[in-house]
């Protein structure tokens, strides 16, 4: 039997076509761009970071994907760059920048790489027009949104058209926390990325549970990553709440527990037992390889986490590494 292909869902890029047009007008994007010694770096709400070549050269990209033993690779662009605080104007722009650039990855090896769309969400009408274009111009099969759009939720109504309208296209939802909801003693640590960005996807899916909302977009396919922050390993408590507390049952039609197969999960848990139990929790086909490249949040070595799950046959290796995202995709 030939070793599965790995297809890797959680891959990041920060495209040069939004850093040029960034370095030019650097208030108009709120994005700032320094060169320096020939390395390029960027700054968003005083943050400084660089651009390292994981994220905006294809050449890099693919040597790392096949250290990693990637043989295709999802692109969406870094939480860094989701700029949903921008006008209407700017981040219409900022949005056609990024897909842009994205399709040009895409472009430059069509073998390796597939595209996925980043929406102005906070603007719904722009939004829906920058998808319809996308998937016209790019026949892009995926959409990234962040977990929540600048501190309102996902479920909330006004992103509903957005929703519906990536269901009626036959895309599905890949999401990526970019901020963290949780206050009081996050600052230390880095516990907003390494307990809030859990806890930001966690959030989001119980407010689509209890909102509703999946009631509604009834075949919407939703990518989670991180392993689904904390849902697969306290969905009980939610179901016994959904089951006892009148006020959990006001909007929703279906129990919680049953709505937790509506989800797909990546595996980038950092642990092989969590891993194994995220399988046996949501099964196999609805669980996906990613990387979370070329952050340092992603395995260290791919194959050795893969390997190193308790008990994975051959059925669910080739189902986690490929089967489930190529459906995901249109490619099965």
């Amino acid at each position: 039997m030939t070793e599965a292909r790995i297809i890797d869902l959680h891959n990041h890029v920060i495209p040069l076509t939004l850093i040029d047009a960034a370095r030019r007008a650097p208030e108009r994007f709120g994005l700032r761009v320094d060169d320096r010694d020939g390395r390029i770096f960027y700054e968003r709400r005083g943050k400084l970071s660089e651009l390292r070549p994981g994220f905006c050269n294809p050449e890099a990209k693919l040597a790392a994907m096949d250290e990693m033993g990637i043989t295709i690779a999802a692109l969406s662009a870094a939480p860094p760059i989701f700029l949903h605080h921008l006008p209407l104007e700017a981040a219409a722009a900022a949005a056609t920048l990024i897909n842009d650039g994205i399709a040009q990855f895409v472009a430059s090896n069509p073998a390796r790489f597939r595209g996925m769309a980043y929406l102005p969400m906070q603007h719904p009408d722009a939004a829906i027009a920058e998808l319809e274009r996308v998937v016209r111009e790019y026949q892009f099969k995926a959409v990234e949104i962040a977990t929540s759009i600048d501190g309102a939720q996902l479920a909330e109504k006004t992103f509903r058209p957005i929703l519906r309208t990536i269901e009626q296209l036959g895309c599905f939802v890949f999401t990526h926390p970019c901020q963290c909801s949780a206050e009081g003693g996050m600052d230390d640590y880095d516990f907003y990325n390494l307990l809030g960005f859990p806890f930001d996807t966690t959030l989001m899916v119980s407010h689509l549970m209890f909102s509703g909302a999946l009631d509604e977009l009834k075949t919407l396919k939703i990518v989670l990553s991180h392993g689904g922050g904390y849902i697969p390993y306290q969905i009980g408590r939610l179901a016994h709440g959904y089951k006892m507390r009148a006020a959990t049952r006001r909007d929703a039609k279906t129990p919680p527990a049953e709505l937790l197969r509506r989800f797909y999960f990546d595996a980038l848990t950092h642990d092989a037992q969590a891993a194994r139990f995220l399988i046996d929790k949501a099964g196999a086909d609805r669980v996906v390889i990613g990387t979370d490249h070329p952050f340092d949040m992603g395995p260290e070595n791919l194959r050795a986490s893969i390997d190193a799950i308790p008990g994975l046959t051959a059925d669910e290796r080739r189902q986690i590494c490929e089967g489930t995202a190529a459906m995901l995709l249109g490619e099965a």
